[in-house]
């Protein structure tokens, strides 16, 4: 008797003939009984994708040719059946729901294409939201990093992962986790910040958020990328274990045991070495020293690269079998290593085929937990079942407000904020009126229309100019744009000084607008050789903060600039780490006084142009060293730094114990009050000291936070339970270590500004940490 499987377009099948579509079995029965019965081309299929929207333009290429372009159409990469469909929505401005019948008529001819009737799965971006065209656009990463809330970001893990769920999209490619080396790398908007505790915390909430949905998420780019020669994407990296093993590795790690989906590789070498090559990375480290179970997926065309921009495969063929030797599971965004590449490489024998099966079985059995070989598995998305795809629902616009808002940063005040809510005040400068000025460079307008403004920007979004008018309607508002972003154009600037000298109080907005590989001034490929404002920016500044009136400095932008040594002469200053589609609201209830200040910088501003690269998490050497050299790289604001409109204090630290096991646990507490009029949030941070190490250790590092809202005269008590793993180090045999003697302990409001302290000693012998058990550190609060 002849059946047909719901959802797979009546493809026939006979009784028990399909067990991988038998849920009461378990995931390993139902893989192995799906990988014995494919052919190589077929199980080599399901480690390919395609991107169908952008390369139906692109000139053909023949099998091992190493230049880009179009590798066939679906009828012809999925005759064998398909792994993945590259972004479905982020490729092309269409409406949702079009998108989404476009994404269920490419599944049911992957199914059908496919002997067995596997479907494929479908990724797309999501850093900065699902990004699609519509889709509610969030600030920068590092704009949720300046929140030091992680509780929120989970939200907008969860927001985002259930958006992209509804469009029928299994994997998103995010988070960004690495750490921060090098402010002038382009790519910071993308990240955390500079600190690999901060990273990983945020990271985390963002992940679980994201799976809670039933997507995967994607660890990227792993690893070493930021701290890239110069600051300049893809440029090599040379980076000692020791700073890759305490600096750069520990978000990946901290993920992988939090149970990540997926992992995709770094472009840049390490030391010579291709990560998307390197089984030391993809298997020794990723999964035979820390567990990982998941999928690798290549970062785009890297594998190409192993032979046009690294030179360490002589072909594709030879790529793809490095690439697959390594660890690689998936190639995206199409097929050039892997396909018929990987088909001809272990027909030759340059790889076996038992390491295909190894990938493959890696992939079946993701899409068996995604529920995708379930025998009534659907290819319509949910939304196109229910014949509505709202991707910028107003709750999520509301959370994508409450980041914005929380993220924003007061760096000084003289008392000019509030701005008064009446009287003359003029807004000068580029990001005062561009709304894509708000947007990181992975937002769908940024990405994928920035040379399309006749398309809109398929959300609502208000500039801060018209947030300011409707905040302040009793202000007499005079607007002058000054300069453009990167243009050197100084005509305007005149007429800006002229505002500026008439006004009782100025607000001046500058910073970057966000595109790719130089399009913008942040973002991936848009790496500087300073730290100044683009263009003339500088130049404004100066003439605005010349006239001697009060100045607000509002800087929007996706790395931190070197506008430090404006602190002196403007009244008040605020970042904002490119605040998404809300920002302009956010930003202007901030400054009207109607909502409080509570972002936290993760990262330094610097004082100079030059001084860097340079981060908190430095050893003693990189401190000021006059007797040693002429130039001082601290910085004008520290990391963790943040003011409100209230008043904080932070004091009373206590450990628990004195002292300690170095394989042990203790509590550390402080008490923080606001002594304030006006009720607001601080953020209580835990730094450790080790005085005296076998290697060189941080001047201090971030063991654990807590953001916490008080009224005021109302306060709390923190309690951190610490434990040892999290004061592991690589020692100088190059193994993770825990080392007896004195830590000492500093709370407070930035790295620099830690009034309470205390110490704890660490007794016994030297302990092997290389498997991290504690990666989290535990936090209640006490309200008194």
């Amino acid at each position: 008797m002849t059946t047909t499987v719901p959802g797979h377009s009546g493809l026939p099948h006979t009784g028990d003939d399909r067990p991988w579509t038998d849920t009461t079995l378990s995931t390993s029965e139902r893989v192995e009984s799906l990988l014995a019965r494919l052919t190589l081309p077929e199980k080599v299929a399901q480690l390919s994708s395609t991107w169908e929207d952008i390369e139906a333009d692109g000139p053909e290429v023949a099998p091992g040719s190493n230049h880009f372009g179009r590798v066939g159409d679906l009828d012809e990469v999925a005759r064998h059946g398909l792994g993945q469909l590259t972004r479905p929505y982020g490729t092309l401005p269409r409406p949702a729901l079009e998108h989404a019948r476009l994404l269920a008529d490419r599944q049911r001819q992957v199914v059908a294409q496919s002997r067995f009737g596997i479907p494929a799965m479908a990724h797309d971006e999501c850093l900065t939201g699902f990004t699609a065209y519509g889709a509610t656009i969030y600030p920068t990463s590092l704009g949720m990093a300046a929140t030091f809330d992680p509780g929120l970001i989970r939200r907008v893990g969860e927001a985002i992962g259930n958006d992209m769920a509804e469009a029928g999209v299994h994997q998103g490619l995010a988070p960004v986790v690495d750490v921060i080396r090098d402010y002038r790398w382009g790519r910071c908007e993308e990240t955390y910040g500079e600190d690999p505790c901060l990273v990983g915390e945020l990271a985390e909430a963002y992940v679980l958020g994201v799976q809670s949905a039933g997507v995967v998420a994607t660890l990227k780019h792993f690893a070493g990328y930021s701290a890239s020669m110069g600051g300049r994407n893809h440029a090599p990296v040379q980076i000692g274990r020791r700073e890759l093993f305490d600096v750069i590795l520990p978000p990946f790690e901290r993920l992988v045991a939090a149970g990540v989906a997926s992992v995709m590789n770094s472009y840049a070498e390490i030391d010579g070495e291709a990560p998307a090559a390197s089984a030391w990375l993809l298997t020794s480290v990723l999964r035979d020293q820390w567990g990982f179970e998941g999928t690798v997926v290549s970062d785009y065309w890297s594998l190409p690269f192993l032979v046009n921009a690294h030179r360490v495969a002589a072909d594709l063929p030879a790529a793809g079998a490095l690439a697959l030797s390594a660890g690689m599971d998936v190639e995206l965004p199409d097929q050039r290593g892997f396909g018929e590449a990987l088909v001809g490489a272990v027909e030759r024998g340059q790889v076996d085929e038992s390491v295909v099966d190894r990938a493959v079985r890696r992939v079946l059995r993701q899409k068996t937990e995604l529920g995708l070989l379930d025998s009534d598995w659907d290819p319509r998305p949910p939304a196109l079942r229910a014949g509505a795809l709202d991707l910028d629902k107003p709750e999520h616009r509301r959370l994508a407000h409450a980041v914005a808002q929380a993220g924003a940063v007061l760096l000084s005040n003289d008392g000019t904020l509030p701005l008064p809510a009446a009287g003359r005040i003029a807004l000068i400068g580029p990001c005062a009126d561009d709304v894509r000025t708000m947007f990181g460079c992975y937002s769908f307008p940024n990405h994928v229309l920035a040379d399309r403004d006749d398309l809109g920007d398929g959300v609502e979004a208000a500039s801060l100019r018209t947030a300011l008018a409707a905040e302040l309607p009793g202000v007499d508002w005079a607007f002058t744009q000054g300069c453009p972003i990167r243009d050197e154009d100084r005509s305007g600037i005149p007429a800006a000084v002229e505002a500026c000298a008439a006004a009782d109080v100025t607000v001046l907005v500058v910073g970057d607008k966000a595109g790719m590989f130089g399009v913008g001034t942040s973002g991936e490929g848009c790496d500087v050789e300073d730290l100044r404002l683009p263009g003339v920016q500088e130049e404004l500044v100066e003439a605005v903060l010349g006239t001697g009136r009060p100045v607000v400095l509002v800087v929007s932008s996706g790395r931190p600039y070197a506008v430090g040594r404006f602190a002196s002469s403007a009244a008040a200053m605020v970042q904002v780490f490119l605040p998404g589609e809300e920002g302009g609201r956010a930003v202007a209830e901030l400054l009207a006084g109607t909502a409080n200040f509570s972002g936290r910088l993760p990262v330094q501003i610097p004082a100079s142009y030059g001084g860097q690269p340079y981060t908190y998490l430095h050893p003693p050497l990189g401190d000021r060293q006059s007797w040693l050299s002429n130039l001082d790289p601290s910085p004008a604001f520290p990391f963790g730094h943040g003011l409100s409109y209230t008043t904080f204090e932070i004091d009373r630290l206590a450990v628990d114990h004195e002292q300690v096991p170095t394989d042990g646990e203790f509590t550390v507490s402080a008490q923080v009050r606001n002594t304030g009029a006006l009720p607001g949030a601080e953020t209580v941070q835990l730094y450790a000291v080790d005085p005296v190490a076998q290697v060189t250790r941080p001047v201090r590092s971030l063991l654990a936070f807590a953001k916490i809202h008080l009224d005021p005269g109302e306060q709390a008590t923190v309690h951190f339970r610490v434990h040892t793993d999290r004061l592991a180090f690589t020692g100088l045999d190059g193994h993770r270590i825990v080392e007896p003697g004195e830590i000492l302990l500093y709370a407070g409001s930035s790295s620099l500004d830690t009034p309470a302290e205390g110490s704890v000693v660490l007794l016994g012998e030297v302990r092997d940490a290389t498997v991290m058990r504690h990666h989290a550190v535990p936090v209640t609060v006490g309200r008194e």
